[in-house]
């Protein structure tokens, strides 16, 4: 996944977001906390849980949002910084994705962990995506918890947005590092800590209004803002894949010595107990009808290296789908 966006991007986009300025929707005209979400959700402790840190100092007056700010000796400057952190092969999935229909949102309850990240330019982060297009060149918008230490300056594991159009290479950005995505929470910090998560989970859900083809993002059932549909070509009008799982970032992924970046917690999957990274409530909406969960038929699971980061789904005697997955990497586990 790879941090900010191309000269190219600049350029190509600059006219767009300035006329954006005057043509911003500051609420989903289609999305409601409890509406046509099953009864199993609405009672999801992630709905409990404390509010974001940054919240313990204040707030932000009206007309304006949360931005967080990086320390002064880390670059910010989302068009001039080396393009050794945009995604070639140098990424690791284990996902449960669906396929088979055509998706206007997603839905997941994350566990929140702090896996190890071995250097700077490494990161491990756990999300929900839609994307549409061919494996080398697809769109995306995804969001969820990262620890990235590039994007943050620390080792904090922390709430993020990502979108590309290119299958992560040369465009796209986490949070608002680049013109694209649009934020109209004064509550919800991008970048917040999650800290007072830890351990427990959180609710991440993706959905596209019909009215005007933006794909909004709610955390805890909250709405953080949107990815406009006109940053997209064919995620514009529709997603093709759901993928829900764990990702790791790192230009020693797929070599050896292997990385030691950890997925999840840094556990294989744990089916018995859960100590390891895991999803429940999943939630698909399928050809524009209101969200359900997924048929465990249409479901599985893949990871890109299956002995240093794994993938379970968990649909027998469950009442819901369960996903589990994450790993050492190369951390005292020579087979990786």
């Amino acid at each position: 996944m790879n941090t900010y966006v191309s000269v190219d991007w600049k350029s190509k986009y600059k006219a767009w977001y300035e006329s954006m300025i005057c043509m911003l929707q500051m609420k989903s005209s289609h999305l409601d906390p409890t509406e046509h979400t099953p009864r199993t959700m609405q009672n999801s402790s992630s709905s409990k849980l404390p509010s974001q840190v940054w919240l313990q100092y204040g707030s932000c007056p009206n007309g304006t949002i949360p931005i967080r700010r990086s320390s002064n000796n880390h670059q910010t400057n989302s068009y001039s910084h080396p393009r050794k952190v945009i995604v070639t092969p140098s990424h690791s999935f284990s996902v449960a994705l669906t396929e088979i229909y055509s998706y206007s949102g997603a839905k997941g309850n994350i566990k929140v962990w702090k896996p190890f990240v071995e250097s700077v330019s490494d990161y491990s982060s756990s999300q929900v995506m839609l994307r549409n297009g061919p494996l080398t060149a697809f769109e995306t918008a995804q969001a969820g918890w990262a620890v990235n230490p590039f994007v943050y300056n620390d080792a904090k594991t922390r709430l993020f947005a990502y979108w590309s159009v290119d299958g992560m290479r040369n465009t796209g950005c986490f949070d608002l590092t680049c013109p694209g995505f649009v934020q109209t929470s004064q509550q919800i910090l991008l970048g917040g800590d999650l800290d007072p998560y830890y351990g427990a989970e959180i609710s991440i859900q993706i959905s596209k209004d019909p009215n005007t083809n933006n794909w909004w993002f709610k955390f805890n059932d909250k709405e953080v803002g949107y990815w406009p549909g006109d940053i997209f070509q064919l995620m514009k009008y529709q997603a093709t894949s759901v993928r829900w799982g764990g990702e790791v970032y790192s230009q020693k992924v797929g070599t050896h010595p292997h990385t030691e970046t950890a997925m999840g917690n840094g556990q294989f999957s744990d089916h018995v107990f859960r100590r390891s990274g895991t999803i429940t409530g999943m939630l698909i909406e399928a050809n524009s009808n209101p969200p359900r969960q997924p048929d465990p038929e249409t479901m599985f699971v893949s990871s890109d290296e299956w002995s240093c980061y794994d993938a379970y789904l968990l649909t027998r005697h469950v009442p819901e789908p369960v996903f589990l997955y994450g790993g050492p990497g190369g951390r005292n586990n020579p087979m990786c």
